[in-house]
């Protein structure tokens, strides 16, 4: 992308070149599917919307790509805006994003694009929509197993505004197994049990742009002021805040504060508060002084339950007819590796490409019809969880040793490799695959794939390695 700079204002302009990079990252297949149908307008609030055709599409986007997209939007506009995503039906005849842009949008009030230095909170139901929560995930969509039924037990027990509520309550796990939800269902049930009440819900990413931008509009007041009022305030992905020093102190003081006032927070982080260690130690401490909740990976029971719950949510949506028979959910479990999220894809595109035929499909006519998106083709999704779980094992590690602070050689090297695989074999970008390994920075894992690939000329036993590794994830 020689020639282009941050900076750049026209909404038209910033996507384009958003999108081309995208491409580039995501594939040629998935691009054209979802992403090149779609275009940028503005609501009638003036947020910047990826509105695409279908719910589905708006599905899957938000769930693969919109991280990453805001990434790319963020680099490229001066004005420090975000992008949302939508469906049409839910957009209605929004005008272009271009079209405000020169002025020839026929409504006044949506001409101006407004940037907002706090997160758009507010009291009531409209305010945790507003805070960017996901109406399915609620208590009535979270699917209980024996790895997942005591989290549920306390997220069920915060939501209620119970005494003796344990502060903070942090919500630990692998990616993809549900803590997303839990935090969404809390906030749902809580505003919906005191409506009166001030629920605030951000990602851990939020919290961050938002602090920065209001350091950078001198607006720190304002942003304070909206966070010390919740009632209860819910924090996603917390890891991420690791290494940025000014907002791990500023979510400490807002921690402590809301703790002294008596009011409720929960987070949600991928490994317990005292395994944090990018985390400042004082807020380590503050996050393991309440209840720290894990949330273990699913077994067989609970994905199977979890795929029949899909697919009678898309049945009552009208996109199947009838139920997969036993041995197919079997098959999509056996077959899906990694997290959840994964089995509710693969379940998604089984129902996409079924529809009406669902209930009478074999076992064989699934292969057929999933081919490469199920693990036995040569094609299919590797994930990053999966490239971590299989580097560990190949070198007698834990997963955990790859996302910790360690540097010996017997896990950094091993690390440096999981990041290359990463590279090569996912849709990833640095930045995310960082994040994925303990919240390091993209250089650290740029300066890995580089050494891996010096390695691989000179050291015959890293080569080996390499080779043997690639060979168990293509299976």
């Amino acid at each position: 992308m020689a020639g282009v700079t941050a900076g750049m204002t026209d909404p038209d302009r910033i996507w384009s070149e958003a999108a081309l990079r995208l491409r580039a990252e995501i594939g040629e297949g998935p691009f054209s599917s979802y992403i090149a149908p779609s275009s940028v307008r503005l609501d009638g609030s003036g947020q910047l919307v990826l509105v695409t055709p279908t719910v589905y599409a708006r599905d899957w986007v938000r769930k693969n790509a919109l991280r990453r997209m805001n990434e790319l939007w963020l680099g490229l506009d001066g004005l420090s805006r975000r992008l949302d995503v939508r469906c049409r039906a839910e957009m209605g005849s929004a005008p272009p994003a271009c079209a405000v842009a020169r002025g020839d949008a026929p409504s006044p009030a949506a001409a101006v694009i407004p940037m907002a230095t706090v997160a758009p909170v507010a009291d009531g139901a409209r305010a945790v929509r507003a805070a960017g929560l996901q109406e399915r995930l609620t208590f009535d969509t979270f699917v209980e197993g024996q790895g997942n039924a005591f989290a549920l037990a306390i997220a069920r027990q915060a939501a209620t505004w119970a005494d003796g509520h344990f502060n903070p309550i942090v919500f630990c796990g692998p990616y993809g197994y549900g803590k997303t939800h839990l935090l969404n269902a809390i906030a749902w049930e809580a505003q919906r049990l005191r409506p009166d009440a001030k629920v605030v819900y951000l990602t851990a990413e939020r919290f961050l742009s938002t602090f920065v931008r209001a350091m950078q509009d001198r607006s720190t007041a304002a942003f304070k002021e909206s966070l010390r009022g919740a009632d209860m305030l819910l924090i996603d992905d917390v890891q991420f805040v690791g290494g940025k020093a000014s907002t791990q102190e500023e979510l400490l003081s807002t921690l402590t504060a809301l703790i002294e006032d008596g009011k409720r927070i929960v987070l949600s982080a991928d490994r317990p508060p005292m395994a944090l260690t990018e985390v400042e130690p004082r807020l380590r401490s503050h996050l393991a002084s309440g209840l720290t909740c894990p949330v273990e990976p699913a077994d067989r029971a609970l994905k199977l339950a979890v795929a029949r719950h899909r697919l009678e949510a898309l049945g009552r949506l009208g996109v199947v007819s009838g139920q997969a028979r036993p041995d197919v959910l079997e098959h999509l479990v056996d077959r899906t590796p990694g997290s959840m999220r994964e089995l509710e894809g693969t379940v998604n595109t089984l129902a996409a490409v079924a529809g009406a035929r669902l209930s009478s499909l074999t076992v064989e006519e699934v292969k057929g019809l999933l081919g490469a998106a199920l693990r036995g083709g040569p094609d299919r999704r590797i994930t990053v969880d999966e490239i971590q779980k299989t580097v560990a094992d190949h070198f007698s590690l834990k997963q955990a040793d790859l996302l910790s602070e360690r540097r010996t050689r017997a896990v950094a090297r091993p690390r440096q490799i999981a990041m290359w695989l990463c590279k090569q074999h996912t849709t990833r970008s640095y930045p995310d695959i960082g994040r994925r390994f303990g919240g390091r920075d993209h250089t650290t894992v740029l300066h890995g794939v580089r050494k891996v690939e010096e390695l691989m000329a000179a050291d015959d036993q890293i080569a080996r390695d390499v080779e043997a590794l690639t060979r168990k994830l293509r299976g």
